[in-house]
């Protein structure tokens, strides 16, 4: 008989692969999958970029490439951060296979069996899914509409101890919750971290996705601060300003953590896609990304505010829901105790889906809470959808 590793018997199922699956119907109105529009990929641009490669380019495009990335790209990644605010004195990059790997090298290079990793309440799953496929604990913290509550961070660091070992935060336009943290907030946090030793992993794949311009201060990185008291590893993706498909996106780091995680990487993949690598490399080069990110806010901003005014016209009283100022999702919270997913079970008999609460949950167990993903569904459908989950809500509530 075949004997699993601890690791893969502690792995998870992701409840959004279970749901994205019995959503692909086209009759239902997924609001489930927090994927880009597949309207709005840039397929001329991608068939531009390539057409006018040279043979040389292209044949490097189809041969192997160094670990660490396609150096073309690197450099274009570093001037991109620089304009962030990034400094790359004593910090490496390396260019991942989408910004998953990113998470999941930094998880393994630092986490052991037992050790914890501490995550906002609610998370990304996918960084769930990768601290617990290492063993580590994942132990949550809540938030409000400003970032993760400090004192309670405070608490469960103290609680937690040396077996603390990662503070995972997606501080804009958070997934799932929808939230951006404040300038104060994260003055507070880096103010919270001095003395700790821990890796703090900053997530950051939506940032550049605001709905107004003004917000674009709120985006400035962590990774960017110039006294930083801890270590930042700061985990970028193209999947949301270019293409998921390209699985491409970068992780920086300082060099020593670099190094590590550019070793874990070699015995996953090698190397990164060199394809996907060569068309990103040309897609900033050519200075694609400006024009291409205006068509993305302006699209995203229209089907939230679709979404909002819809949740207002429909939802039923004690049902709340966070308002975002960019990104692709809003967070739901239902009346106490309702379970999400006997309301899911309702919309999706009438044609609507979304995330049920408790896949986001680092404990896998608080569930009166749901996403919706407003990115890919199409404008004439959102109302629509909105009002058959906000009947599900409803009707669950007369139970």
């Amino acid at each position: 008989m075949l004997s699993f590793s601890s690791s893969a018997l502690g792995m998870r199922s992701s409840e959004i692969r279970r749901l994205l699956k019995i959503a692909a119907d086209p009759s239902i109105i997924s609001f489930a999958g927090g994927t880009p529009a597949s309207s709005l990929l840039p397929a001329d641009i991608t068939d531009e970029i390539y057409n006018g490669l040279s043979d040389q380019t292209k044949r490097a495009a189809m041969q192997y490439g160094p670990t660490d990335g396609y150096p073309p790209l690197v450099a274009e990644i570093k001037k991109y951060m620089e304009s962030k605010g990034i400094n790359f004195d004593n910090q490496d990059l390396i260019v991942t296979a989408g910004g998953q790997q990113a998470i999941n090298l930094v998880a393994k290079v630092f986490l052991d069996p037992g050790d914890v990793a501490v995550t906002e309440s609610p998370s990304f799953i996918g960084a769930l899914a990768a601290f617990k496929s290492y063993g580590a604990d994942t132990v949550g913290v809540p938030m409000d509409n400003e970032g993760i509550i400090i004192s309670q961070l405070l608490d469960t660091l103290d609680k937690t101890g040396k077996k603390a070992k990662i503070l995972y935060l997606t501080p804009y336009f958070h997934n799932p919750a929808g939230i951006t943290y404040s300038v104060n907030r994260k003055r507070q946090l880096m103010d919270a971290l001095k003395g700790r030793d821990i890796c703090v992993l900053e997530d950051d794949p939506y940032g550049e996705l605001y709905f107004d311009s003004n917000d674009k201060k709120l985006t400035v990185p962590l990774k960017a601060a110039k006294d930083q008291p801890v270590q930042i590893c700061y985990a970028g993706s193209f999947a949301k300003i270019f293409s998921p498909g390209m699985r491409l996106g970068w992780l920086i780091a300082t060099s020593e953590i670099a190094d590590k995680c550019q070793l874990a990487k070699q015995s996953i993949d090698a190397c990164s896609s060199s394809f996907t690598q060569v068309l990103a490399a040309q897609f900033l080069s050519q200075n694609k990304l400006p024009a291409y990110l205006e068509t993305l806010r302006a699209a995203y901003a229209r089907r939230a505010g679709i979404m909002l005014d819809s949740l207002k016209k429909y939802m039923p009283e004690g049902v709340s829901w966070t308002t975002p100022k960019g990104g692709f999702y809003i967070w739901v919270t239902l009346p106490q105790n309702m379970d999400s997913t006997v309301v899911f079970n309702e919309a999706f008999a009438n044609g609507a889906a979304f995330v049920i609460g408790s896949a986001f949950d680092p404990a896998g167990i608080k569930n009166d809470c749901l996403r919706l993903a407003f990115s890919s569904t199409p404008e004439d459908k959102i109302e629509q959808g909105i009002r058959i989950i906000a009947e599900a809500v409803r009707k669950t509530m007369r139970k």
